[in-house]
C-alpha cells in the first residue's frame, strides 16, 4: 500500500501537477524541521529551477554538495542553473566532476560540449561530442551539436552528413531540413538545398537528381512529379 503522506510521494504529486510553488513551500517546511533532509534539499532546488530562480537553486545544490561532494543529482541541477545564468566555465568544471565519477555519462559530455560551443571553443566541443558518440553512435544531442560545431568552423559537408544522420534517426525534428538546406546553399548546391528543405534524405536526393537527368527536367519538376504520384497512389 502506498503511503500518500510520505514526503517523496507528496513531492512527486506536486511535481507532476507542475505545482512548483507548493513544492517549494513543502520542502521549505521539511527543512525547518530537519535542515539536512536530502530529499527536501534536492527537490527544493528542482522546484526553484522550474520557478526560474537559478541563483537560489544553486544555494540549495551547494548544501547537498557539502553533505555529499559528488552527488550526481545535485551536480546536474547546479549545471542546469549555471547554464541559464550563462556561467559556462563553471559548467565545464562541474561536468568534469561528473565525468570523474562516470566517464560514460553522455548527459555530462553533451553539457560540456554545449558550454564549449557557447565559449566559441568549437574544436574542443567536437572532441567532447566524439567521446559521447563512441558511447552511443546514435545519440541525437551529440550528433546535432557536432553538426553545429562543424558548421561554425566551416566543415559544411561534414555538418550536413551529421544532420542527415540525425534526420534518419528522428524525422520528427523539424529544424533539421532547414539547417541542411542552409548549409547546401553555403556550398553552392542549390538543387540539394531545395530537396533538403523538403525533408529529403541525402541518399534519396541522388535518386531524384538522376531521374531528373533521365527525364530531362529540373530537380524541382521531378520532385513535384514524384510527390504528385505519391498523393495519387494514396
Amino acid at each position: 500500500m502506498i503511503d500518500l503522506l510520505d514526503p517523496t510521494n507528496v513531492i512527486t504529486r506536486m511535481f507532476n501537477a507542475q505545482k512548483y510553488e507548493e513544492m517549494y513551500a513543502y520542502c521549505k517546511g521539511l527543512l525547518e524541521k530537519i535542515p539536512n533532509d536530502m530529499i527536501a534539499l534536492q527537490n527544493i532546488s528542482l522546484s526553484l529551477i522550474y520557478l526560474k530562480k537559478y541563483s537560489e537553486a544553486i544555494v540549495y545544490c551547494d548544501k547537498v554538495l557539502e553533505i555529499k561532494n559528488l552527488d550526481s543529482y545535485a551536480l546536474k541541477n547546479k549545471i542546469y542553473a549555471l547554464e541559464n545564468l550563462n556561467q559556462y566555465e563553471k559548467v565545464i568544471e562541474l561536468c568534469k566532476k561528473i565525468l570523474s565519477i562516470n566517464s560514460s555519462d553522455i548527459w555530462a559530455l553533451n553539457s560540456m560540449g554545449l558550454s564549449l560551443n557557447e565559449l566559441n571553443q568549437h574544436r574542443d566541443a567536437l572532441e567532447i561530442y566524439d567521446k559521447a558518440l563512441k558511447i552511443d553512435a546514435n545519440d541525437v544531442t551529440a550528433l546535432m551539436n557536432k553538426a553545429i560545431s562543424q558548421s561554425h568552423i566551416g566543415n559544411y559537408k561534414d555538418a550536413i552528413d551529421n544532420y542527415d544522420l540525425v534526420q534518419s534517426i528522428d524525422s520528427s525534428l523539424k529544424e533539421i531540413p532547414l539547417a541542411k538546406s542552409r548549409l547546401y546553399e553555403k556550398i553552392g548546391m542549390k538543387d540539394d538545398a531545395f530537396l533538403a528543405a523538403q525533408g529529403v534524405l541525402n541518399q534519396d536526393m541522388e535518386k531524384i537528381k538522376i531521374k531528373a537527368k533521365e527525364n530531362k527536367c529540373s530537380v524541382f519538376h521531378q520532385f513535384c512529379e514524384e510527390e504528385f504520384q505519391k498523393s495519387n497512389s494514396k
